[in-house]
């Protein structure tokens, strides 16, 4: 488990350097085309996207439960909930984290934050009627699994950077339709071959994030799914929450594909482009690792 999480601090910083990769490719494209090689737009794409990722560093989990709509609660707004997450947190010798509810009849709950003292559980209301109480409790140990493996500072990084790749590659591709890749650029920019290989970083860019987050999403949901069982010693429950939100599971009313990854069921209607860019992994197999392994936890 502590390799698990040095693992993760360790992909931080991999992953942050990926995006700016990437980022940085994009800024480099622009450049090409609009800047005429004289590496003004590059250099300020760079510095641009380092300060971006530093502010998402602190305030991500902020805007993902914004985009959320989640409201925070206290233990006498739903003493249930509250009571579980209280729990976990003493069991597991964590700090409380911030409990939020999601006013969606689907069922689901996500984490985030940067850090166990900076974390934020939240459960929808269509979770909490559905669920029992040992398997409310299996979803939410799930959650506070990805806050003590620290998977919430790499996902919401994540969701940061993939807002701001998305949002950069959709305003350098309006400004070629808009301007024609500055064809009579005296600085010598226009040239048609850097044209279509920039509008194809553009378009690819975004695809390459999204890629990106299903792959650190996916192997992440199995761990906090064994964590989660190795905290409430029931992994039966937790299997039979995740054979719920499989049989009952519907797309959510605020659907964001950005924070899709965050979520302990894919959030978004499922389809085949859906399934190939999935931030989770098949139900049916998580559930199968955890009634196999059941002995072990």
């Amino acid at each position: 488990m502590y390799s698990a999480i040095a693992r993760n601090k360790r992909n931080t910083v991999f992953i942050i350097a990926l995006f700016i990769l990437i980022i940085g490719a994009l800024g480099f494209a622009a450049d090409q085309i609009w800047g005429g090689g004289q590496w003004g737009i590059f250099v300020g794409t760079l510095i641009g996207a380092s300060i971006y990722a530093l502010v998402q560093y602190f305030a991500a989990g902020s805007q993902a439960v914004m985009m959320s709509g989640a409201r925070q609660i206290e233990k006498r707004d739903n003493p249930r909930l509250y009571r579980i997450v209280e729990n976990l947190s003493i069991a597991e010798g964590m700090p409380m984290p911030k409990v939020y509810i999601v006013d969606d009849p689907a069922p689901n709950a996500f984490a985030t934050g940067r850090d166990p003292q900076h974390a934020v559980v939240a459960a929808t209301t269509g979770l909490l009627d559905m669920m029992t109480d040992s398997e409310l409790e299996g979803v939410m140990a799930h959650e506070m699994g990805h806050v003590k493996n620290y998977d919430i500072r790499v996902t919401t990084i994540v969701f940061g950077l993939v807002v701001a790749i998305g949002l950069i590659s959709d305003i350098l591709l309006r400004m070629s339709f808009f301007s024609g890749g500055n064809r009579n650029n005296n600085n010598g920019g226009g040239n048609p071959i850097f044209l279509v290989l920039g509008i194809a970083a553009m378009v690819i860019a975004p695809l390459v994030a999204t890629v990106v987050q299903a792959a650190v999403s996916r192997q992440r949901e199995y761990l906090a799914d064994a964590t989660g069982a190795l905290t409430t010693r029931h992994p039966e429950a937790l299997a039979s929450a995740l054979h719920k939100l499989g049989e009952y599971g519907r797309p959510m009313r605020r659907q964001n594909s950005t924070m899709a990854h965050m979520w302990i069921s894919d959030p978004t209607k499922p389809g085949i482009v859906d399934r190939l860019f999935s931030t989770h992994p098949p139900i049916p197999d998580r559930i199968r690792r955890l009634l196999d392994n059941a002995a072990k936890f």
